[in-house]
């Protein structure tokens, strides 16, 4: 039954986060078969992991038929998907630390990271391997250890770290057995914490602890032997943790513009209101001026009446017709003024209205030149498991050219890119956002199935280089979506960076 965890928001993850499912993909079973004469004299088997395309580390006792029959031994190299296996040979060895180093031809796997940061005391660990009491029981044949076979998932937890004989080991509770062997002890994150080695046998009813060669030896065995390798020192950061975190910080996001556009449409109420109000008073104001002419108009126009009566009671007749004519036109003038008069409504200017409030829509990535940036990583921004987080230098041209040789297609105002290497089972959808100058990674750790679909989806693609055409770079989008379609619904990495200008040189 699938257990899903609920975050706030409504947000649904799966209980576990993928980490150890990509770091399974660099484990392998590691078998040894001694032939003498045509007859087989030794036959063991362990696990291992690759610190290399084509380099598996393992224990030292899981190949020490090599050392006893040294002409005489077949080693196999079996990955945990895929349908083949290839065979080895031991390139350096260290009894003291219990390591060895193989080397296989004819094919590569995905490298596992070593964590080189601090171990905590409370940290969950996982162990990954080929216990020999599971195959014991499943095996039906001896084809079943060469077979390519998901490895075994164990959890447990740091329970304390010992120095024996010189050597740092991490002492556990993941349950391993005979088998185990030579495989990883995985953080949470899947990050190798060390190398898998022995147990301890209970008796009485003492518990069973296991023991792991430390991180620390193991980095110093592949120096010693001029093996490069992953390694990262960021802690441990959930796939669940950044999700929601990054659900938080866009919730932030969403109510700073709401609280911004609910402040802006408060000050245009505002001054709304007040404009009204001065329309209001200044209409009041010309009603009430406008009003006083018509009262003195009719003052006027009474007063001239009664004027031309005392002009005509006194025989001056001509002169009373013509004052009594004025006053009638001055009060028919004031009564036309008092019928005029403006209303006390206000008057508001000519295209004010309240504002509508219409969804943002985002704005198309910009065609222009930004030249070149140097982006820094922002390790609050993201979450990092096996990535390095080196500078990246960016050359960004116009219309989307990356570097004058990657073609990027506009996405909703940003610049997307999705990468699918032929020699890497990692897709990676690249995007820059030109208004913000920020540059992110998502970095998907797939299966080679999920790899395969995908580098057949980006065979579709005819845009490889940079381009002027619109219409090519808008099929590159299209083609892009497809390819996103059938990723998962979360990614394994995200690292976030910010650019700005790169110095002059």
């Amino acid at each position: 039954m699938a257990i899903s965890l609920v975050l706030a928001g409504g947000l649904v993850l799966p209980a576990h986060a993928d980490d150890i499912a990509a770091a399974s993909r660099s484990v392998v079973r590691v078998v040894t078969i001694a032939i003498v004469d045509q007859e087989v004299v030794g036959f063991g088997h362990g696990s291992g992991f690759a610190v290399g395309p084509n380099r598996i580390v393992t224990n030292a006792h899981v190949v020490e038929l090599a050392q006893k029959y040294p002409d005489n031994v077949v080693i196999g190299v079996v990955p945990s998907e895929g349908s083949k296996s290839y065979q080895g040979r031991v390139v350096a060895i260290d009894t003291k630390r219990d390591l060895a180093l193989i080397e296989f031809t004819g094919g590569a796997l995905p490298v596992a990271t070593l964590y080189t940061g601090a171990p905590d005391d409370s940290m969950g660990l996982v162990s990954l391997g080929y216990p020999g009491n599971v195959d014991l029981a499943t095996a039906q044949s001896a084809a079943d250890y060469i077979k390519p076979l998901a490895p075994v998932r164990s959890e447990g937890s740091l329970s304390a770290s010992r120095n024996i004989e010189g050597i740092n080991v991490l002492l556990h509770t993941a349950s391993i057995s005979r088998g185990n062997s030579g495989g990883p002890l995985l953080d949470r994150c899947g990050r190798v914490m060390g190398v898998n080695s022995a147990i301890t046998r209970g008796e009485d009813g003492d518990a069973n602890f296991a023991f792991a060669i430390a991180e620390s030896e193991l980095a110093g065995f592949l120096r010693a032997n001029r093996q490069t390798f992953n390694a990262v020192d960021i802690p441990c950061m959930s796939l669940e943790a950044r999700l929601s975190a990054d659900q938080a910080a866009d919730n932030a996001a969403r109510e700073a513009a709401d609280a911004s556009r609910r402040e802006a449409a408060a000050r245009e109420q505002a001054s709304r209101q007040q404009a009204i109000e001065a329309a209001r008073l200044n209409a009041q104001r010309a009603s009430e001026n406008v009003m006083a002419i018509s009262a003195l108009l009719l003052v006027l126009g009474a007063l001239t009446v009664g004027g031309g009566g005392l002009l005509y009671s006194r025989g001056r007749q001509r002169e009373a017709i013509w004052a009594a004519s004025a006053g009638g036109v001055l009060i028919v003038a004031a009564v036309i003024v008092f019928l005029l008069r403006p209303s006390e409504e206000p008057m508001l200017p000519p295209g004010f209205a309240v504002p509508v409030a219409t969804p943002p829509t985002p704005s198309p990535a910009t065609a222009r030149a930004v030249g070149k940036m140097v982006c820094k990583f922002q390790p609050d921004r993201s979450r990092v498991t096996v990535s390095a987080t080196d500078d990246v230098n960016l050359d960004w041209g116009q219309d989307g050219c990356m570097n004058g040789k990657t073609q990027y297609a506009d996405d909703n105002g940003k610049w997307t890119r999705v990468l699918v290497p032929s020699n890497e089972q990692t897709v990676s959808v690249l995007q820059f956002d030109p208004d913000t100058r920020t540059y992110t990674a998502y970095r998907y750790f797939l299966s080679a199935a999920q790899m395969g679909a995908a580098r057949k989806l980006r065979a579709q693609s005819p845009l490889k280089q940079c381009s002027a055409d619109a219409g090519a770079r808008n099929n590159l989008m299209v083609q892009q979506q497809s390819i996103r379609a059938a990723l998962p619904a979360a990614y394994s990495e995200k690292l976030v960076y910010a650019c700005s200008a790169a110095a002059a040189p």
